[in-house]
Order: structure tokens, then sequence, then C-alpha cells
């Protein structure tokens, strides 16, 4: 059972008392005597803002709070100021027009516990930087971008068109179909090999994945990461995101082992590989950053940012195209006459469908899988408008805010395929589209999703109509649960042959 903003206060005032609070009004006047945060709403000791805020739809409360505090104010989650960026102005001029400044990643206490900094998601300055150029160019080697890795996806897009033909036109949950097929994907890049639909193994890690991030973007997740020394002494179902992560690690731990038996230098086999090998190389030197460990958070900051955003992505697509089947008819009247029904898609039909592009442009738009993106922190002392941010200043960028932002769309609360469209109905691309975050710390795997959410889409479009179980205006786009990421309700739909 939830407890009560009353009953939270009373938990968080009794476990943590005076003496945390006087800890970090220190550290507060010590940033302040250093820099100059703008202004936010008046925080309370030890609780800071967090009153003021809904844990349930944190950025909600955070753009509401910008209509007050303006596009650039400081909030504090518990006893630590954040910089919350509203609008599209403002996080371009920050983390496009500044984004050496705000390159690095803030302050993310649930992933911080089980990564320790590691990994590629999650690490900072020098660190980041050599795992980032590795893994681009690792990926880049294994096809990400190129037309091996289309061909991957062409291959798993009609595998899950054999899933859905399974059902026989009866209704059920595409949830894991759909999480089989995109992780398998990235599995090809980073372990080398695909799993089987019904592999046990695999089956408990799309499970362990698809839990973690319904409860990272719950209540417990976000009060979590305000407070994660407190909770980590409450009960509750946070407790279970780092069982599931400790099976990940194991999961993923059992690969590297055998990729470390059967490991061949000259013909390195997939990600995995490669990072062994390097590892090799600079077994020698003190200073290197790759160990195991950070293979192991690498492996994983991959796998989960490959799987569970796209998949979550291609289920709100279902559940839109069945909300507006005019929508959907265009979609499949432009896949009729560009590809046909004999031939499966290809990227290059990309461009000779501008309708569908739009689409699928507006469908990450208007459900904005990440509201708040990731934490991002400057990484010295950094002038921004007529305020200084302190080194190591955590920075909120409301991607949510961007992609419903009236100065750069019409209508921003509609869905409109027109956003992407010209006046001649060309596809027209907007610089405040951004699902996968700018600047510096854009998604690895952008280039990909893009790939996937295009082909896997218009695969299943060209072989199936989709069909809803309730009438179109009872289908509900409002997220299960918002945090880390909106989570689609689960739903069932009928998919029939065309």
């Amino acid at each position: 059972m939830e407890l009560s903003a009353a009953a939270w206060l009373a938990v968080l005032l009794a476990a943590l008392g005076g003496a945390l609070w006087l800890r970090a009004g220190q550290e507060r006047r010590r940033r302040a005597k250093k820099g100059r945060l703008p202004p936010g709403p008046p925080a309370l000791p030890l609780l800071g803002n967090l009153l003021q805020l809904d844990p349930s739809a944190m950025y909600r409360s955070l753009e509401k709070l910008s209509e007050r505090y303006g596009p650039v104010y400081t909030i504090h989650l518990g006893s630590l100021p954040c910089v919350v960026l509203c609008g599209y102005q403002a996080v371009k001029e920050a983390l496009v027009d500044q984004a050496n400044d705000f390159s690095d990643r803030g302050d993310f206490p649930v992933f911080y516990r089980f990564t320790k900094g590691n990994g590629i998601a999650f690490s900072n300055g020098e660190k980041w930087k050599v795992l980032r150029r590795f893994t681009l160019q690792t990926l880049k080697n294994f096809g990400v971008g190129r037309s091996s890795i289309e061909e991957r996806i062409q291959e798993e897009a009609q595998c899950l068109v054999q899933e859905f033909r399974k059902t026989g036109g009866s209704p059920f949950n595409p949830i894991n179909p759909v999480c089989r097929a995109v992780a398998n994907v990235i599995c090809s890049v980073v372990f080398g090999k695909r799993f089987d639909y019904e592999d046990a193994s695999f089956l408990t890690l799309l499970d362990h994945l698809n839990e973690n991030f319904k409860i990272m973007s719950s209540f417990w997740g976000e009060v979590y990461n305000i407070f994660p020394r407190l909770m980590d002494f409450l009960p509750g179902p946070h407790h279970q995101i780092f069982r599931n992560f400790e099976s990940l690690r194991q999961f993923i731990a059992g690969h590297i082992r055998r990729h470390q038996e059967s490991l061949n230098p000259s013909a390195p086999r997939d990600f995995i590989d490669c990072f062994l090998i390097r590892m090799e190389q600079e077994k020698q030197d003190p200073l290197s950053y790759f160990h195991t460990e950070t293979l192991v958070m690498s492996t994983h900051n991959l796998f989960f940012g490959g799987t569970e955003t796209t998949s979550s992505t291609l289920r709100y697509s279902f559940l839109i195209l069945m909300k507006f089947p005019k929508v959907a008819a265009k979609v499949h009247q432009e896949i009729d006459q560009v590809i046909g029904r004999d031939r499966a898609p290809c990227l290059a039909d990309r461009k000779l469908m501008p309708y569908t592009d739009a689409v699928i442009y507006e469908i990450q738009r208007f459900i904005t899988i990440l509201p708040m993106g990731l934490p991002r922190a400057v990484t010295r002392d950094t002038p921004f408008r007529s305020f200084l941010f302190p080194k190591g200043t955590n920075v909120i960028p409301l991607l949510s805010s961007v992609h419903f932002d009236p100065s750069q769309f019409k209508d921003p609360n509609s869905f409109n395929p027109a956003n992407f469209l010209d006046e001649n109905n060309s596809f027209q691309s907007n610089e405040a589209f951004m699902p996968f975050a700018p600047g510096k710390r854009i998604c690895l795997g952008a280039g990909l999703a893009r790939m996937e959410i295009f082909l896997f889409l218009t695969t299943l479009l060209q072989h199936f109509t989709f069909r809803p179980l309730v009438t179109p205006a009872e289908i509900d786009l409002a997220p299960q649960c918002t945090g880390l990421g909106n989570v689609p309700r689960p739903f069932e739909f009928q998919v029939l042959s065309r």
C-alpha cells in the first residue's frame, strides 16, 4: 500500500532528522558562494521541493513550475539542487550550443547503485569519452548504420510477422513478441547471436528489463532517486530493481565467460569479443578503462537502451494507429504504393514515403518516451544566460516541454503528422525533435532505433491491419506510469491479415 504524502513527510523527518539537513545546508551554501543558480520555488528543510512535486508524474510538475519561474529555474530534490531547462530554446542553448559544458551525466542514484559510474551511459570525463569512442566504432564495425544491420532487422521483422500470424486473429498483448524481436537485434551485435523466442533465460531477462523500466518510471523509482539512502532501508517494490539488476549482471557475466573461453583475437564476433581484446591489449596499463566490470555495465547499457525504449515506442505506435484509423489508412495506402505486398520494406523506401515518415516522427514526439531525458551535469563552472552553474551542477532537460512547445509545433497537444510535412506534403524535419536527447550525450543507438522503428512498423503494417477491442475514442494513450520513461498501458488487440 502506498504511503500518503503526510506519512511520507513523517517518515522522512523521523528517519533523517536535522543533522542531514545541516550537512546539506552547508553544501548548498558552498555552492551558492561559488556560483549563481537561477531562482526557483522556496525549498523546505530536508524535503526540498518534494511537496510541490508529484513523484508519479514528475515532469508535469516541473513544467507547471516553469509557468511561474520561467524556462530556467532551480528545484531542490531533497537536498540536491537541480537546474531545470524547459522549452526548446533553453534546452537547445544548453545541450546543443554549449554541448561540451553540459556533457557530463548527472546524479541518477537508482542506476549508480548498480553501475558505480561504470559503463557507457553513466561514466563521466575521460573514461566516458574513451568508452564512447570505442563503442561507436565497434557498433559501426558490426554494421550499425549499414546494410548488414538493415538485413538483420528485416529478418527479425519477418520473425515478428510469423509470431503475430500465429495468433490467428485472436486478441493478444504484443509486449512479449515485440520485446523479443527488438532485443534480438542488439543481441546480434553485443552477444553475437539471436535468441529463440522461447529461450527461458532470454524471456526471464526481458521480464527483468520490462519490470525495471516500469518500477523506475513509477512513484517508487522517483522517490528512490531523491532519497536513495533512506529508501535503501524502507520496504517497497523499488528493491526489486536491484534484484533484477543482479540477475542481468549474472546473465551478462555468463556470456562474457563463454566468450573468453572461445575468443579468437584475430576474428572478433561481437562487441564483447572486441572489448575483451582491448582488455588484453591494455592489461599492463594501470590507467586503462577496459575492465570486466566496465564490460558488464557497458553491455547492460547497450542491451537496456537498445530494447526498452524502442519496444515501448512500437507498442505506442500500435495504440496510436488504432486510435486514429484515418492515419493508419493513409500509411497502408503509401505502403501499398511504394513497397507493395511482395517484398520486404527497406530503408531506401523511407525517402519515398513522406507521410509514413511524418507519422513515425509524430508518434515519437507525441509520446516522448523519456520525458525528462537522463540528467546532465556541467563539466566546469559554466556561464549560462545570466547565471553561473558550478561544476557538477545537476541539470534536468525537460524533453517533453520541447516536444510540446507551441513555438515549434502546431497545436502540440494534438496528434498531427503535419508537424513534419511542408505545404507540398513532403517530409520536413524539425530541430525541436529530440527523442534521443541532443548534444554530446545523444543516445548511442539513435540511428539503430530509427531503422528499427521504421522497418518493424512498415513490415507489420504491410501484412496486417490492427483492430482494437474497444472503440478508437476509448483507447487511452496516457501512460501506465511515468518517471524515467512513459510506460504504455497494457493492452490487447487483433491483427488481421491484409
